[in-house]
């Protein structure tokens, strides 16, 4: 690990924790959008989290300077699985330091499978996020409410929030994704060589795997004419040997005019 990259871990750790002398009560509030039932079954709901002035929480991979958040969906009742749709986040800096989030407020929707079709969903979310305005504060939150099966009006709310998400590769015209791994002293080098159009100057890639114990660096993007190269390094957070399942690597380019999702990429 480099000097830089320790210095940002435990300045990133500092931030996480409040100063005694203030109040960091009520500056993030959460609820649930009750959203709608859809032909195929599933529930279209959201959570939508509302900030105070001046602070932002964060997205699911938030930079060094971050907190990641952390989703619990225990005590729901009729509840199969929850898949969350990630609007498009803003790259902050903060102290020298890279992160991604929100500001003010950001809705989540999140498609619900029941466990039994046809049957309301009793919902219940815990909420661990991190907010930040001069210093990062963990927050816990629980949210709960009913879900039923007879309504079938979009909410318009959750709808503009879907539509916020990056593109697809083949809504961006991602033509090809490779990478190359090599070792380091610590864990592993990447190399992504995306071939797509630019999403807009300046542009940022930030590249996440399947295993939330391998911690990824911030990348260092740059452009080679039609291909995006993003260069970073791995670690196991445990010290430990791994491996790296390249279908399992996620790309989200952010650019001044769109951003893109990327999922996998073949040797390169």
């Amino acid at each position: 690990m480099t000097r830089k990259t320790f210095a940002s871990l435990c300045l990133a750790l500092t931030m996480a924790l409040p100063a005694s002398a203030q109040s960091y009560d009520r500056v993030v509030q959460a609820e649930v959008l009750p959203g709608w039932r859809m032909e195929d079954g599933h529930h279209m709901a959201a959570i939508r989290i509302t900030l105070n002035p001046g602070w932002k929480t964060y997205w699911r991979a938030p930079g060094d300077a971050g907190i990641p958040p952390r989703f619990d969906w225990r005590g729901s009742g009729n509840l199969r699985n929850v898949d969350i749709t990630w609007p498009t986040p803003e790259v902050f800096d903060q102290n020298g330091m890279r992160s991604i989030g929100y500001a003010q407020e950001v809705i989540l929707p999140l498609r619900i499978a029941p466990k039994r079709a046809g049957k309301p969903v009793k919902f219940k979310a815990h909420l661990n996020i991190g907010v930040c305005r001069d210093i990062c504060v963990p927050q816990d939150i629980k949210v709960t409410a009913s879900l039923p099966p007879d309504v079938t009006k979009r909410d318009p709310r959750i709808a503009a929030a879907m539509a916020e998400r990056p593109l697809s590769e083949t809504e961006a015209h991602v033509h090809k994704a490779t990478c190359r791994l090599s070792p380091t002293t610590d864990g592993l080098r990447i190399e992504a060589r995306l071939q797509m159009p630019s999403a807009g100057t300046p542009e940022l890639a930030v590249i996440e795997t399947d295993n939330p114990q391998v911690w990824v660096a911030e990348a260092e993007t740059r452009r080679e004419g039609g291909t995006l190269v993003a260069t970073t390094e791995m670690m196991h957070v445990g010290g430990e040997p791994f491996m790296v399942d390249r279908s399992g690597l996620r790309f989200t380019v952010i650019g001044s005019r769109q951003a893109v999702d990327i999922h996998g990429c073949t040797s390169g």
